[in-house]
C-alpha cells in the first residue's frame, strides 16, 4: 500500500474515532472514567449500569453510534459502487430514486400488511428499490447511466412515488403514525436489538469487496473494452446493483431515509486521492461512517439546544444539499447538456380557438359544481343536482382556488421557460415552489403560524430567495437546463428534509402540514379563494401586458437590447411575477407539482407557439387540469378524498417521464 494511502486511511480513521468520542459526550452526564469502565466490561454492561444515565449510555448512546457507523459505511460503500458502475459522480440512492422506491414499499407494507413488517420489511424495501431502478433504467436507457438523463429520470420517479406515498398516508393516517420519524431518518436506539437485526443483513457487503474491484477496473476501460476481456456486462452490472440495493433497503428499514451520504462520500474520497476501484470502495465506506457520525452528533446537539427532536436525516441534508450544488458546479460538462426541447406541433392555433377552450373550461366547471357522488339510503351513487346552500358554500371556494392555482402556475411555467430558454423549467422542478413551502413550513414550526392561513408575502420571500440563488449559481453555466435542474434537486431535497423535521413530531400538526403539502383545496376559505383569484388575475394581466418583453427576451437578449428593451429590468420584473404567482398559489393551497411544466407544453402541442397566445392557452389548460383533478379527487375514493395536488403530481410525473423517454429516442 502506498505511503500516502496509509496516511490518508490512518488520519481518516483517527478522525472517526475522535468524532465517536465527541458524539459519546453529547447529552450524557456520566464521567469519562465511568464510560471507560462500561466499555471495558461491555459483556456485563447490564450488571454494571447502576443508574439511569449509565443505562442510557450503554443502551441508547452506544448503539446509536454503532448504527451511525454501520449505516454511514454502507451508504458510502453503495454510493461508490453506483458511481463507479455508472461512471457518473452524481448517482446515488437519492438521485436514482431508489430510496423513494424503498420508502413507498415500506409505506405499503406498514399500512396494508402490518403483520408482515417485522419479518418482510427489508425484502419489501429491496423489491421497491429494484423496481424503481428498473423504471429509471427504462426511462433513461442503459447507455445513459453515465450522463444527466438518469438523474432526471430518478428525480421524476422520486416525485411520482413520493406523491403516491403521501396519498396512501393521508388516506390511512391511523395506520401511518409511526412512519413520520421513519421518513425523516433517525438513528435513535432503545437497545441493541436493531443493531443485531441489521448486522447480519449487511454482511453481504463482503461480496462487493470480493467481486466488484475487478469488474469496476474493467468497466473503466469502457463497455466495449470490458466485454472484449470477457466481462458479461449486464449480469455483472445488475448483480452488483442488487447487492447495493439490498444494503440500502436494509439500512432504510432500520433507520429510515437518510439522504446525501451515498452521494457525498465517494466524491470526497476522489477529491482526497482515491484512485483504484478497491481504494475508492474502502475509503468511501470509511468516509460514509465518518460523515454520518458527524451529522448525527450535530443532530443530537441541535436536539439538546432546541428542546425538540432533530432527525439525523435532517442534519445530513443540511450538509449534503450545499455539497451537491458544489459538486454539480464542478462536475458539469458539455456532455451533461440535455437533448430536450419543447414539443413539436404541426398545428398553428388561431386566436378564435380561445372561445372554444373557454367553453370547454365552462363545461368542466359545471361538472365540478353539479355532478358528484353522494350517499343515498346507505348506497353511494352519482348525482346531478344543484348544490344546497351548504354545498355551494363548500364547492365554490374550491372551484375558484383550483382554477386560479392552475392558471397561475401554468403562466409561471411559460414565463420561466421563455426567460431562461429551458424547456424543463417549472416552479416545482427548479425548487421555486419548494422555497415558498420552506418559508411557510418554517413559519408554522418556529413562529406558530397556521399553515392554512400562510401569508403570500412570506411565501414570496421564499420563492424569490430560491429564484435568486438559482440565478446566481446558474450564471457560470449560462443558465444551462442541466445546471438549474440539478440545483433545484438539491434545494428541493434540503427543503424536504426540513419538512420531514416538522412531520417527525407525529402529532396532529404533522397531519395538518402533510395534508397542506399534498396540495389540497379542502380547507380553503371563501376569502382566501377570492384573494388568490384576484392576485393571479392581476399577475396574469401583467404578463399579458408585458408580452412584448417576453417575446423579445425569448428571441435573444442581444436582440431584445437592440430593439431598445431594458433587458435587466424586464427580466427582473418578469421573474418577480413568477415568484409572486408561486407564492400566492403555495400560500393558499400548498405546493402543486408539474402544472407549470405540463400546461405550457400542451399549449405548444395545440399550436400556441407565440407568447401572446401561449399565455392564455396555458392558463386555461392549467385551470382545467386543476379543476378536473380536484373534482376527481373528491369522487374517486368517496367518501375519502385525494388532494388535487397529489393527482396532478402523478399525471405530471408520468408526462415528465414520457418527455424524458422521447428526448432519449430523439438524441
Amino acid at each position: 500500500m502506498p505511503r500516502d494511502q496509509i496516511i490518508r486511511y490512518f488520519s481518516t480513521f483517527a478522525l472517526l474515532l475522535l468524532l465517536v468520542a465527541i458524539s459519546a459526550q453529547v447529552d450524557t452526564q456520566i464521567s469519562l472514567s465511568s464510560q471507560w469502565e462500561l466499555l471495558k466490561n461491555f459483556s456485563q454492561r447490564q450488571l454494571l449500569a447502576n443508574n439511569f444515565d449509565e443505562i442510557m449510555f450503554v443502551e441508547s448512546q452506544l448503539p446509536r453510534i454503532v448504527m451511525a457507523i454501520l449505516v454511514g459505511g454502507m451508504l458510502g460503500l453503495v454510493g461508490s459502487l453506483m458511481q463507479q458502475l455508472t461512471q457518473n459522480p452524481l448517482v446515488s440512492p437519492l438521485t436514482l430514486g431508489t430510496a423513494s422506491g424503498a420508502w413507498l414499499a415500506l409505506v405499503i407494507v406498514n399500512v396494508f400488511f402490518p403483520s408482515a413488517v417485522g419479518e418482510y420489511a427489508s425484502f419489501a424495501a429491496m423489491l421497491g428499490a429494484m423496481l424503481t431502478l428498473g423504471l429509471v433504467i427504462l426511462i433513461a436507457g442503459i447507455r445513459n447511466m453515465s450522463g444527466l438523463p438518469v438523474v432526471l429520470a430518478g428525480m421524476a420517479v422520486n416525485i411520482l412515488l413520493g406523491a403516491i406515498a403521501t396519498a396512501i398516508i393521508l388516506l390511512n393516517d391511523q395506520y401511518a403514525k409511526n412512519l413520520f420519524i421513519w421518513g425523516a431518518g433517525d438513528l435513535a436506539q432503545n437497545g441493541w436489538q436493531q443493531v443485531q437485526w441489521l448486522l447480519p443483513r449487511l454482511s453481504v457487503a463482503v461480496l462487493i469487496f470480493i467481486f466488484a474491484p475487478r469488474i469496476l477496473s474493467l468497466l473503466r476501460m469502457g463497455q466495449a473494452g470490458a466485454a472484449a476481456r470477457g466481462l458479461n456486462i449486464i449480469p455483472a452490472f445488475l448483480g452488483l446493483f442488487a447487492i447495493g440495493l439490498w444494503l440500502v433497503a436494509s439500512s432504510i428499514t432500520a433507520v429510515g431515509v437518510i439522504s446525501f451520504i451515498g452521494l457525498l462520500a465517494p466524491n470526497i474520497a476522489r477529491q482526497l486521492g482515491a484512485r483504484t476501484p478497491k481504494d475508492e470502495l474502502f475509503f468511501s465506506m470509511l468516509l460514509g461512517a465518518l460523515v454520518l457520525v458527524a451529522t448525527d452528533a450535530l443532530a443530537m446537539l441541535m436536539s439538546v439546544y432546541t428542546f425538540d427532536l432533530v432527525p439525523s436525516g435532517t442534519a445530513a441534508a443540511l450538509i449534503g444539499a450545499p455539497a451537491l450544488i458544489w459538486f454539480t458546479r464542478r462536475k458539469m460538462g458539455a456532455q451533461d447538456q440535455l437533448s430536450l426541447s419543447l414539443p413539436k406541433s404541426r398545428y398553428q392555433m388561431a386566436s378564435k380557438a380561445l372561445p372554444l377552450m373557454a367553453l370547454c373550461l365552462l363545461v368542466l366547471t359545471i361538472i365540478s359544481l353539479f355532478i358528484s357522488k353522494a350517499t343515498v339510503e346507505q348506497e353511494v351513487v352519482w348525482l346531478f343536482s344543484l348544490p344546497d346552500a351548504f354545498g355551494w358554500e363548500v364547492r365554490w371556494p374550491r372551484l375558484l382556488t383550483s382554477m386560479a392555482a392552475g392558471a397561475g402556475l401554468a403562466v409561471a411555467g411559460v414565463l420561466l421557460q421563455r426567460l431562461i430558454y429551458n424547456p424543463l423549467a417549472s416552479p416545482d422542478i427548479l425548487g421555486i415552489s419548494a422555497g415558498a413551502t420552506l418559508a411557510l413550513v418554517g413559519g408554522s414550526i418556529f413562529l406558530g403560524l397556521n399553515i392554512f392561513e400562510g401569508t403570500t408575502s412570506l411565501a414570496f420571500i421564499g420563492s424569490m430567495s430560491v429564484l435568486g440563488l438559482l440565478l446566481i449559481l446558474g450564471k457560470r453555466h449560462q443558465y444551462a437546463p442541466s445546471m438549474l435542474i440539478l440545483t433545484g434537486i438539491a434545494l428541493t431535497a434540503l427543503i424536504e428534509a426540513m419538512v420531514q423535521f416538522a412531520l417527525a413530531r407525529g402529532d396532529e400538526t404533522s397531519y395538518t402540514i402533510l395534508s397542506w403539502l399534498a396540495g389540497s383545496t379542502y380547507r380553503v376559505t371563501p376569502l382566501s379563494a377570492l384573494i388568490l383569484t384576484a392576485s393571479v388575475a392581476l399577475l396574469i394581466g401583467f404578463a399579458v401586458i408585458t408580452v412584448r418583453w417576453l417575446t423579445l427576451i425569448s428571441t435573444g437578449r442581444e436582440f431584445a437590447k437592440a430593439r431598445g428593451l431594458n433587458v435587466p429590468k424586464a427580466f427582473l420584473l418578469l421573474l418577480c411575477c413568477v415568484a409572486l404567482l408561486c407564492g400566492a398559489v403555495t400560500a393558499t393551497m400548498g405546493p402543486v407539482a408539474f402544472v407549470g411544466l405540463l400546461a405550457p407544453h400542451m399549449a405548444v402541442i395545440l399550436g400556441a407557439k407565440r407568447a401572446e397566445l401561449q399565455i392564455p392557452v396555458a392558463a386555461m389548460i392549467g385551470a382545467g387540469l386543476m379543476i378536473f383533478s380536484d373534482w376527481l379527487g373528491q369522487n374517486l375514493v368517496y367518501p375519502s378524498q385525494i388532494a388535487a395536488g397529489t393527482l396532478v403530481a402523478i399525471v405530471g410525473g408520468l408526462y415528465f417521464i414520457a418527455l424524458l423517454i422521447q428526448g432519449r429516442k430523439a438524441a
